[in-house]
């Protein structure tokens, strides 16, 4: 990253993140949080469908087409929805901490342009944990693990009760994922906010 701001420099105090033992395996599909999630979900039709996996240590691999719903100049990806890219793998982070965390900020810097049909991979980690605080890096990279870098960011996130989503969502979509009569589904829902 060129010139992070301070707020993204973890503490003297901070500590090397640990995976959670319930964490998924490395390799392991996380799914979507939430169906109607625009980076993660399946029923959103111009969304990401980005699929992130566990990945050794506090890490996650993720992977996504640029559509043509997703320009901004002709045939190249919008710079908004890279950006929402990356929010929703380094969110996807969260999964391996078993916490329930919203992004406080997040800087992103734009490498090279990503043409409409590209395959982004990305991978992101966990570098420090101090507080409720989360830090953690990310990096997109065009057309597989090797390829050129795309974009790269920096991101920290604020553990939160599952009360912030409740507090602030709009009553009707809350209300119709708390009687989601699918369990699992039903408090998935809620559990991470990339």
């Amino acid at each position: 990253m060129s010139g992070s701001s301070a707020a993204l420099q973890p503490p003297v105090d901070a500590v090397k993140p640990v995976r959670h033992p319930d964490a998924p395996a490395p390799g392991e599909l996380l799914g979507a949080h939430y169906g109607e999630c625009f980076g993660c979900g399946g029923d959103q039709p111009h969304g990401l469908h980005l699929q992130a996996r566990a990945d050794d240590g506090v890490r996650v691999t993720a992977e996504f087409t640029v559509r043509p719903a997703h320009q901004g100049a002709p045939g190249l990806a919008h710079g908004g929805i890279l950006a929402t890219a990356l929010d929703e793998t380094l969110g996807s982070l969260n999964w391996l901490l078993r916490t329930i965390a919203v992004t406080g900020r997040l800087e992103t810097d734009f490498v090279r342009p990503v043409p409409v049909g590209t395959a982004l991979h990305l991978e992101a980690e966990v570098t420090a944990v101090a507080g409720r605080k989360i830090y953690s890096t990310a990096t997109g990279r065009i057309g597989g693990p090797d390829g050129p870098v795309a974009v790269r960011a920096e991101a920290l996130f604020i553990e939160v009760e599952v009360d912030h989503f409740v507090r602030h969502g709009r009553e009707e979509e809350i209300r119709a994922a708390m009687d989601d009569p699918d369990q699992l589904r039903r408090a998935r829902a809620f559990e991470v906010n990339p």
